[in-house]
């Protein structure tokens, strides 16, 4: 049996969908563009280089704790433990707990759930040099699809990994649905690993969006760049500007996109084979993505409303990120 299996989940009408939220979110006031579309093959390799950048603590302080902890996250489920990760990414981070797996069972089947099948291929590859002990079984696939195909053997338990303060990018309503979806895919005795980051001074905060080397504002802008390429647009990129702050009433980060002009933007719509005319005023902005920033009380309830039990929390050692332990 081979030792990599990459499901392609999406549908035949994945492009006209995009085209269909495009469309929706850029004629909607005011306009907003989905933040799981940033996550192109270009998005998430630039993404990647994000997480290396020193304004960027979160990958860091996430890493820091697993190099320290990994051995006491996973004792906290019985094995054989089969590991799903929803949103894996590269899956560097995600090595240091099947290490620490792979040192109490001799084999393990690792289920990551990523958008992007070109960083499945790229990350399977590299973990199954690596780990002969190691079976993936990949989905390509937005969580709420992939979450739904969780497979284990009998007496295993489910690991389930939402890392990278993931859990930020949603609403509290949304964030709330998400985790009761992944609270139904998974049966009594399995838990959740929640990455999430945690309020701090807002210089801090909008730093990590506002790197330097003005990385996170080409991840932004790749979004219309994709438009351009998938639906024959014709956004000019140099005529928008990446804004990235702290909205301290809703806890959140805020980035968005800002028309420097005032200008017009032609957009091919597949399902009505027309073209949609799109009109910005000069400081107009796409609301593109939120990053939530919780603190402990916020994630006890955000358990508490979805069906988890918190057992277990750690930290890095500036307190700067959480990793959350929650059993069903």
């Amino acid at each position: 049996m081979s030792r990599l299996v990459i499901h392609q989940s999406f549908s035949s009408n994945g492009q006209s969908g995009f085209a269909e939220d495009v469309r929706a979110g850029l004629t909607a006031t005011p306009k907003t563009l989905k933040p799981k579309y940033l996550y192109d093959a270009l998005g998430s390799l630039l993404f990647e280089a994000i997480c290396l950048l020193p304004e960027y603590y979160l990958t860091r302080a996430e890493t820091e704790i697993f190099e320290r902890r990994a051995a006491e996250i996973v004792a906290q489920l019985p094995a054989p433990i089969t590991v799903v990760e929803l949103g894996s990414g590269s899956s560097v981070k995600t090595r240091l707990l099947l290490e620490a797996i792979l040192a109490h069972q001799s084999g393990l089947c690792y289920q990551p759930i990523d958008i992007s099948e070109t960083i499945l291929e790229q990350s399977a590859k590299q973990l199954l040099e690596d780990y002969p002990g190691l079976r993936i079984t990949a989905h390509a696939a937005d969580y709420t699809r992939g979450v739904s195909s969780i497979a284990r053997k009998d007496g295993e338990k489910v690991l389930a990994l939402f890392l990278g303060s993931n859990i930020g990018n949603y609403n509290p309503d949304e964030a709330r649905e998400l985790l009761r979806q992944i609270r139904n895919a998974l049966r009594p005795g399995d838990g959740l690993l929640l990455g999430a980051d945690l309020k701090k001074s807002r210089e801090t905060l909008e730093a990590a969006y506002n790197d330097a080397l003005n990385l996170t504002a080409a991840f932004s802008r790749n979004l219309l760049l994709r438009i351009n390429r998938e639906l024959d647009a014709d956004f000019d990129l140099k005529q928008f500007k990446h804004r990235a702050f702290f909205n301290e009433d809703q806890s959140r980060i805020e980035i968005h996109l800002v028309s420097l002009a005032q200008q017009k933007v032609h957009i091919r719509d597949p399902k009505s084979l027309g073209i949609v005319q799109v009109e910005f005023q000069s400081g107009e902005t796409i609301h593109t993505e939120n990053s939530y920033k919780y603190d402990l009380e916020m994630l006890a309830a955000l358990a508490e409303a979805t069906g988890f039990k918190p057992a277990r929390t750690w930290f890095d050692s500036g307190r700067r990120f959480s990793c959350n332990f929650w059993l069903v």
